[in-house]
């Protein structure tokens, strides 16, 4: 008999890392769950963009959903209806999901970082617990990092006392378990490793994957990062961009490759767009690639594995490097980037915080990873299989806590 799992929160498949969530959770729970399936429900940039995903997807078990936000002229009516009737509101978003919850086993919010002020209030998430919890149903933050909300007193308040009712906070890094502690949590607190940690890697077609050269330096940067290191200038951003790429190019002479890891259809928050971009005001004559748009996100870990050492500034990214024992520097803007370098390695040295980030602190950190290279890669060989066995775990616990209910 097959079983159901609700995987909820997440983004589309366009932001690869949302889409090693989903791959790594399934291997997961199909270690400790005979036959499971999966119901999908996420948010996606539009209609079009749902229907392809749900055409392509490889896993027979997973099957994808909408979560409904609405936009432009019917979000203002939306907010209005919300000021005086928020269960209106939860059962709009998560229409589609409720029918389904008495067959779920559980519910899994697999958001990742959704839960904290980074990209505002989050009550899409809180709405999901609460419809949830509705129900009766096992409740379990999968995979996450959480918080810090201090900069909203009022908010975290309300937060705190929020989780504290959700059945297992299944957490991806010290960091947020520090914080969690501080601030009373104990019980339903459980140290667990990214599932993407666990997420198998897969050769893209032959075409590209042997043209990959060795030696070589990937780089993956976002249009997000403008919002922390050139207070939002994309255009500077993009500048400093092509400033990083050549001089590390010219520094250490070997061959780069711009490897995008968010390529939703959203010109403002599209990896390869601002890649293609910053690789147009450099020389092309240099030995820089731009790797293509359509892998999924096991292809290009595999692209990602093959680099001798890695810069990322999408935590994924990062994820799919370190998972291949691939030396990795994180540009960090979150809780998450720091909080996982130290979980690896004990400390967050290669992890450069934004207001730290200039060309010649990063070359410099480069520097130090190739110099080191040996002993890095010896390290991650040692810790990652740590990493993904509290990614397994996570498998375990949820099996005690259903059973248990």
């Amino acid at each position: 008999m097959s079983e159901t799992f609700l995987l909820a929160g997440n983004g589309s498949y366009g932001n690869k890392g949302c889409e090693a969530i989903v791959r790594g959770t399934a291997k997961i729970i199909r270690k400790y769950f005979k036959n499971p399936n999966f119901q999908c429900y996420s948010t996606f940039e539009n209609e079009d963009f749902f229907r392809m995903q749900s055409l392509q997807e490889t896993d027979k078990s997973v099957v994808h959903r909408q979560i409904h936000i609405p936009r432009k002229i019917t979000s203002i009516a939306f907010r209005a209806l919300d000021s005086f009737s928020p269960k209106i509101r939860k059962r709009y978003e998560y229409k589609e999901m409720i029918p389904t919850l008495d067959e779920a086993r559980a519910v899994l919010s697999v958001g990742g970082d959704t839960y904290a002020l980074d990209w505002g209030i989050p009550k899409l998430y809180t709405d999901l617990d609460d419809i949830v919890m509705e129900k009766n149903k096992p409740l379990i933050i999968w995979g996450a990092s959480i918080g810090p909300f201090n900069k909203s007193p009022e908010y975290e308040n309300y937060i705190l006392d929020h989780l504290k009712k959700v059945d297992g906070l299944f957490v991806r890094e010290p960091e947020t378990i520090e914080y969690l502690e501080k601030k009373g949590f104990n019980e339903n607190i459980y140290h667990v490793g990214d599932p993407a940690f666990v997420m198998d890697p897969s050769r893209p077609a032959e075409g590209l994957a042997s043209t990959i050269e060795d030696d070589a330096i990937g780089i993956n940067l976002s249009t997000l990062m403008a919002r922390y290191v050139a207070n939002g200038d994309k255009e500077r951003w993009a500048e400093i961009s092509a400033k990083l790429i050549t001089r590390i190019h010219d520094t250490f002479e070997r061959p780069i490759y711009l490897i995008p890891h968010v390529t939703r259809p959203v010109p403002t928050d599209n990896d390869h767009t601002f890649l293609k971009y910053v690789l147009s005001k450099i020389d092309i004559n240099k030995e820089i690639y731009l790797i293509p748009p359509n892998l999924n996100a096991a292809e290009s870990k595999w692209i990602i594995g093959k680099m001798n050492i890695f810069m990322g500034s999408r935590m994924h990214s990062n994820i799919a490097a370190l998972s291949s024992c691939v030396p990795t520097l994180s540009l960090a803007y979150s809780i998450k980037a720091k909080g996982i370098n130290a979980d690896i390695f004990g400390s967050d040295n290669f992890c450069l915080q934004p207001e730290k980030i200039t060309v010649e602190l990063i070359c410099n950190s480069i520097a130090e990873l190739l110099e080191d290279e040996t002993n890095i890669r010896k390290n991650l060989a040692r810790e990652i299989p740590k990493v993904q066995e509290r990614a397994f775990n996570a498998g375990k616990y949820l099996k005690n806590i259903v059973d248990g209910l």
